[in-house]
């Protein structure tokens, strides 16, 4: 039988390693081409490595959990036939096979899976026992998957607290500290009543107990790897503290108006435009107004390079870390376009299913961290870009609009710029004018 043996494939944008998170094939089995056969986790996404041949697996190079090299033994195929595009780029898969399996795989997954019609929520106090041993829930992160295989900890007899009753990496970690807690917590045995007292051990100091953190002498809860997506979240956020000389400026803004005129501005699907698409717009316009705020700085050449367009980043927090996936060409859309891409990235954001190209290629980054319920903050400039603007929690304030005060909705503008390229006066001219834009949408949007 011959036999071609594929490789992992250049993950492009400077990757050269990636995790297998899971096999999708077994020894033995038939794939196609363009078929995928194993999940994998760079330090920009969990994405699907598609087979470039035709034929039988003979031999699976890896188990779960395990990092491979660009280069090294993926699978091998038996009576391989080599067709389609071959293009097995991460993140990009193969034209046409790739998409089709993806799709045919999520569609059997639904179908498998009960909708809410026909079964209602399961409650996180739902006792483990209840479920027929072995059983896993139906939705695991690679993540959680990752951190039980560390721990040596079954899924199948982990109580979750995610919707469904589905496991969080909080819950591993709890379980993964009970299991070490009846040994530390079990008396010791009582001795014979007729033997004569023994003289008690000497205390296990801090610094010899078992799972115990040197430093503090704390019990250790649980350990994750800092890995894939976070580390290369850790490497960029300290790399822009240590390279970028930042500043943050930041403005109230009476968002009232805007709440007032979103219903009447509707997206493809009828329903009204997110409040992120609405400011997206208006970040896109103060670029062209500001453009030094577009920028990336080259430190090796000593220059400063502005762009001509926008790539958008849109911050979103995900199971796996804060990841930024990008609106490709974000100044050649409307709101309503704005809207569908801003949906469609972080939903690929959150599921995996994001590209190390939508991850990388921003040129300036829109991040709300008003969703986790905050007013502010002064954030880290996503390296390399020189600028993010941030959006705080919409509150109902006292304010005052013609000499009375009234309640009105307040929000709050963050602006963290690169002192390199600009100075206060043009971060502060490209604050203002969002700002404004949000306070009186109409005159803005005639403008636009």
């Amino acid at each position: 039988m011959s036999a071609q043996v594929f490789t992992l494939p250049d993950l492009g944008e400077g990757l050269t390693e990636a995790e297998l998170v899971r096999w999708l094939v077994a020894d033995g089995d038939t794939v196609g081409v363009d078929q995928p056969v194993a999940e994998v986790e760079t330090a920009k996404a969990v994405v699907e490595v598609p087979s470039p041949y035709a034929g039988t697996v003979l031999t699976r190079h890896g188990a779960e959990g395990e990092t491979l090299r660009v280069g090294e033994p993926l699978v091998s195929v038996g009576d391989a036939e080599e067709a389609g595009s071959g293009n097995v780029l991460i993140g990009y898969g193969t034209s046409g096979g790739h998409e089709g399996a993806r799709r045919r795989r999520r569609a059997a997954k639904r179908a498998a899976s009960p909708g809410p019609a026909a079964s209602p929520v399961v409650p996180a106090a739902t006792s483990v026992a209840d479920r027929a041993p072995g059983e896993r829930r139906p939705v695991q992160s690679p993540v959680v998957r990752r951190l039980a295989r560390d721990h040596g900890i079954d899924l199948a007899t982990v109580e979750g607290t995610g919707p469904g009753g589905m496991v969080l990496r909080h819950d591993v970690a709890l379980a993964a500290a009970r299991a070490t807690e009846p040994a530390a917590a079990e008396p010791a045995a009582a001795p014979p009543a007729a033997a004569p007292p023994a003289a008690a051990p000497p205390a296990a100091t801090a610094a010899t107990a078992p799972d115990r953190d040197p430093r503090t002498g704390l019990a250790v809860r649980g350990i994750v790897p800092l890995r894939g997506v976070r580390r290369a979240v850790a490497e960029t956020l300290t790399r822009s503290r240590a390279e970028i000389p930042e500043a943050t400026t930041w403005v109230d803004v009476d968002a009232t108006d805007l709440l007032s005129l979103r219903p009447q501005l509707t997206g493809t699907d009828g329903r009204p435009v997110g409040l992120l698409a609405i400011l997206a717009r208006f970040v896109v316009a103060g670029l062209a107004r500001f453009p030094e705020l577009n920028a990336r700085v080259d430190t090796q050449a000593g220059e400063i390079v502005h762009l001509d367009g926008v790539h958008l980043g849109i911050a979103a927090q995900t199971d796996r870390g804060l990841v930024v996936p990008s609106v490709a060409d974000a100044h050649r859309l409307g709101m309503r376009g704005l809207d569908t891409e801003i949906r469609r990235l972080t939903a690929a954001a959150r599921d995996g299913s994001v590209t190390a190209a939508e991850l990388t290629r921003g040129s300036f980054t829109l991040n709300n961290y008003g969703v986790l319920g905050v007013d502010g903050s002064a954030a880290i400039i996503n390296h390399p870009e020189v600028a993010m603007l941030g959006v705080g929690r919409v509150l109902p304030r006292p304010w005052v609009v013609d000499g009375a005060v009234v309640p009105r909705s307040i929000t709050q503008l963050s602006l963290v710029f690169d002192h390199r390229v600009c100075d206060g006066g043009t971060a502060g001219g490209f604050l203002r004018f969002v700002a404004d834009a949000v306070e009186s949408p109409l005159s803005a949007l005639a403008d636009l």
